[in-house]
């Protein structure tokens, strides 16, 4: 890589980091919460829901605001606006003041997305290593921010938790509106031109669409939406799933680092720490997948690793019953494949978009990961409730199967804009 390259690439992990850090930590504060406000799960489930909702749903209207006004800019504003949510979390004297904060914290959070991975797109020559290290980066967010948060809540009280967390993101915005690199690099376009063509009217924004929705860009967004229902609705319940597979295995065991009273206790039980161990290891798969973009067409690779997906999902099951050695490898074998996808699916999005509406792109996309796929949850949940395990799998293996044949019409029938 050059030294833009590099600039850029080091400003959106450090971004995408910093994104996924404060999300996965929302759900190891909530289990302080429910002491400290004296409410239920249901309600604090509600406030999460609504910081949560918003993070998917502002990623369209994050889209234009990055064709308009430039990704270097949104994600040094969308920085900013995650350290003061966590400041204001600090100050937050009851339910209703921590969902105002957790919604600020979505509607900050919402447009990087859109913003990083435009950067990328535009800005980066290397661009399958941009998306490769992109990736790496908001895995270590995803399996650092839970240990974190709670190593951080064993020696301070949640309010100065919270401060210190805001910290890095306040001084990550400093260093984003000073460092230097040339966002549309990579592309004939030049920033000034990428934002003429930025709708600001609604019948631009319409014609804006219909000129972007071509059949390929079509295609690519129900796949990705497909593997959002894929990935939410296996992350939400697989904690507590592998926590019943675990004591089939080896029984009720504890690794006995937190105090059993502290409220953190229940999180890390030895199943977090399978679970950890399976986020840490998609780094892994989005360096590969990263750097397989450089190799092959992207969405080529995406028909390969979709199916392997549907394979895990359904072997995961028959594996974990047959012992921790099954359980480990079927887990460490979903990990890595699940975070696989994203770097190609991004690449993918990339080649069927246009460079001056690459924000609006990945705002739709996005809006069909976190938005739609966000279902998938609910679609789990169900299944665990009313049938079993195994179905709840074979669901999933649904999800990517039909993902894996839409990727394979994508490769037929789809042209590049």
């Amino acid at each position: 890589m050059d030294d833009n390259d590099r600039s850029i690439v080091g400003f959106v992990m450090v971004g995408h980091a910093m994104v996924h850090t404060y999300e996965l930590s929302i759900p190891i504060l909530m289990t302080v919460w429910l002491l400290e406000f004296s409410t239920t799960a249901a309600v604090l489930g509600v406030a999460a829901a609504v910081g949560y909702g918003l993070f998917g749903i502002g990623a369209l209207p994050g889209g234009l605001l990055v064709d308009r006004f430039g990704s270097r800019v949104l994600i040094s504003a969308c920085l900013a606006g995650m350290g003061l949510s966590f400041l204001l979390l600090s100050l937050a004297p009851g339910v209703v003041g921590v969902t105002l904060a957790l919604a600020v914290w979505g509607i900050a959070a919402s447009v990087y997305h859109p913003a990083g991975l435009t950067l990328i797109s535009n800005g980066i020559e290397e661009r399958g290593r941009g998306f490769a290290y992109h990736g790496m980066a908001g895995n270590v967010g995803i399996a650092g921010g839970p240990l974190v948060t709670a190593l951080l809540l064993l020696a301070f009280d949640w309010r100065i938790a919270v401060v210190i967390l805001a910290v890095p993101a306040l001084v990550a915005t400093l260093v984003g509106l000073t460092i230097r690199f040339d966002p549309v690099a990579a592309v004939e376009a030049t920033d000034g031109g990428s934002r003429e063509h930025s709708p600001t009217s609604l019948a631009e924004f319409v014609g804006e669409t219909r000129r972007l929705f071509t059949l390929g860009f079509l295609l690519i967004c129900v796949i990705v939406a497909f593997n959002g229902l894929y990935y939410r609705g296996v992350l939400t319940f697989l904690p507590d799933l592998l926590g019943d597979f675990l004591m089939a295995a080896v029984g009720d065991v504890r690794p006995g680092i937190f105090d059993p009273d502290s409220p953190v206790a229940e999180e890390f039980d030895l199943a977090q720490y399978l679970y950890t161990g399976l986020l840490t290891v998609g780094i892994g798969g989005q360096y590969l997948s990263g750097r397989l973009t450089e190799l092959i067409e992207p969405d080529r690779a995406l028909i390969l690793v979709l199916t392997v997906l549907t394979v895990i999902a359904l072997a995961f099951v028959p594996a974990a019953q047959l012992g921790l050695t099954g359980l480990l490898v079927a887990s460490f074998a979903l990990g890595f494949a699940l975070f696989a996808t994203q770097p190609l699916t991004q690449a993918t999005i990339a080649k069927y978009s246009l460079p001056e509406s690459r924000g609006l792109s990945f705002g739709y996309t996005y809006l069909a990961i976190f938005g739609v796929g966000a279902l998938g949850a609910a679609v789990a949940g169900t299944v665990l409730t009313y049938a079993s395990v195994s179905l709840m799998f074979v669901v999933l293996a649904a999800f990517s199967t039909i993902g894996t044949v839409l990727a394979l019409s994508l490769v037929r029938v789809g042209r590049e804009p």
